[in-house]
């Protein structure tokens, strides 16, 4: 195990312990006795010393998160970039987007709703709560913690970077945007309908918000119906609606509480008792329903965004079929009404997830060209790269807090820079300018319902002070270790 300890006190709110994470050749400036001596001219550090400021910055913003936490041990410039506006700014020009997944665990006794709670106000045994991060390309887990979260809140969603959490008990929603890698959070205004566990659609890109609760409505305290759906939307053109788009569910819809799937402006999620899709259309909010694939044969189907496509992933398992028992994927067509099965396990692998699964269900996630199918009570799973067609089996997650339960994933996609969460900060602050956008000022009126057009000028380098004027507030005081585990 190799630690990153560097001299100089982390300024964000965890340190970074790393596992395997570098084996030989530690870079050091000017520490040619601390490492051995270059054996092939590439290597000669009178070439690599002279490069260009602006070349080596291009260079590291293309750096995976926990190799740029290992670089800012170099040097003290190294170690400010993360507090660099146009460093930040470069990553989002130049970052390629890596499709990671983060985990939490699942403790709701119900299986039927998809709540990740912590058991205490600090998780088990006084510890502070945790996820797992996983790094498909490099079948590599890491663990980072979440000491920003009050106790009370489970993780719900993430899209853009951020991790969504809402408020465990029934009523108004109240709901945060976090980014675990730089600690910046961001309260919302609670919903306007008491709910108990509704459905949740985020949608972040780099100038906009979209979010939409829907189903699990209070109607009194001891009935819940799925009913009508909240949607929260601001962007940086000036647009916002705090909750004040609403509309009604399609008939007779059984909604199964959990995250939904989101592509190309619209969210999807299943619907249960038979199984079919709900679709909603962001811009215009309305809902309709997709008739499923084999709709009656189907075993924890679930919805998952792949490659701009949405896929139903689902057993089939009917000993009346002339076909096996088997695990298969289904691409929705751009028509929006039809299916066609674009992958099937292999017979002898779902032999294989069966006797592990066993019967227990699973649940699956997609992000870029991987899907993860995570087994129910089990610390591991199968994932399913689409581009190769090749099935692997993934190394168990760690869990050294012994923590109880089925571990439930996101997409996450691990930035360092993500400026518009300033613009959900502005929404607590009615009658204050808006420092963050150049020249006009921006003004929210809280009691106002339905959109609203603000003279804005985007401006996305203020937007990034915003940012990094936050993430320097909540430099923390916790000293977690977000660790590297081995591949298992």
């Amino acid at each position: 195990m190799e630690t990153f300890n560097p001299s100089i006190a982390m300024p964000y709110p965890y340190a970074c312990t790393f596992t395997n994470a570098i084996t030989s050749n530690h870079i050091y400036p000017n520490s040619a006795s601390n490492s051995p001596a270059p054996t092939s001219p590439w290597m000669d550090s009178r070439i690599w010393s002279g490069l260009p400021q602006g070349l080596m910055d291009r260079i590291l913003a293309f750096l995976p998160p926990p190799a740029f936490v290992r670089a800012r041990a170099v040097c003290k410039r190294w170690y400010a970039l993360w507090f660099s506006n146009s460093f930040l700014q470069l990553c989002l020009q130049v970052c390629p987007r890596r499709h990671w997944f983060i985990f939490f665990h699942h403790k709701t006794p119900s299986a039927s709703s998809i709540v990740y709670k912590h058991s205490t106000p600090n998780g088990p045994s006084g510890q502070t709560p945790r996820a797992y991060l996983f790094d498909p390309d490099e079948l590599r887990w890491y663990t980072i913690p979440f000491p920003l979260i009050p106790p009370g809140y489970s993780s719900v969603a993430s899209s853009g970077g951020l991790v969504c959490w809402a408020s465990d008990e029934p009523g108004p929603k109240s709901l945060i945007l976090h980014n675990p890698l730089v600690g910046s959070v961001a309260h919302l205004p609670p919903t306007l309908r008491p709910r108990l566990f509704p459905s949740v659609g985020l949608s972040i890109t780099g100038s906009s918000i979209d979010l939409t609760l829907a189903g699990d409505d209070l109607i009194s305290p001891y009935a819940v119906k799925n009913l009508t759906t909240e949607s929260f939307h601001v962007d940086a053109g000036g647009f916002y609606s705090v909750w004040a788009t609403t509309s009604s569910l399609p008939r007779l819809c059984s909604m199964e509480s959990g995250q939904m799937a989101h592509c190309q402006g619209r969210f999807y999620c299943m619907n249960h008792s038979p199984f079919s899709v709900l679709a909603c259309d962001i811009a215009s909010n309305n809902w309709w329903k997709i008739q499923a694939p084999m709709r009656r044969f189907l075993r924890s189907p679930t919805l998952v965004e792949t490659q701009g496509r949405v896929l139903l992933v689902a057993a089939v398992e009917k000993s009346k079929l002339n076909v096996p028992r088997s695990l298969r994927l289904w691409a929705l067509q751009p028509c929006g009404t039809q299916w066609v099965e674009i992958e099937r396990m292999p017979q002898q692998l779902y032999a294989q997830f069966g006797e592990v699964e066993g019967g227990r269900g699973f649940h699956c996630v997609g992000h870029g060209e991987f899907i993860v199918i995570m087994i129910k009570g089990v610390n591991n799973g199968l994932m399913f790269d689409i581009e190769r067609k090749r099935w692997v089996w993934m190394p168990c997650c760690p869990n050294d807090q012994g923590e109880e339960g089925n571990l439930h994933a996101f997409p996450y996609e691990p930035r360092l820079a993500t400026p518009v969460i300033t613009l959900v900060d502005q929404l607590a602050l009615p009658f204050q300018s808006f420092s963050g956008f150049q020249g006009l000022v921006w003004r929210v009126v809280m009691g106002f319902t339905g959109h609203q057009r603000i003279d804005v000028k985007e401006h996305e380098a203020s937007l990034l002070d915003g940012a990094i004027g936050r993430g320097h507030q909540r430099q923390g005081t916790d000293k977690e270790n977000w660790r590297s585990e081995s591949r298992g």
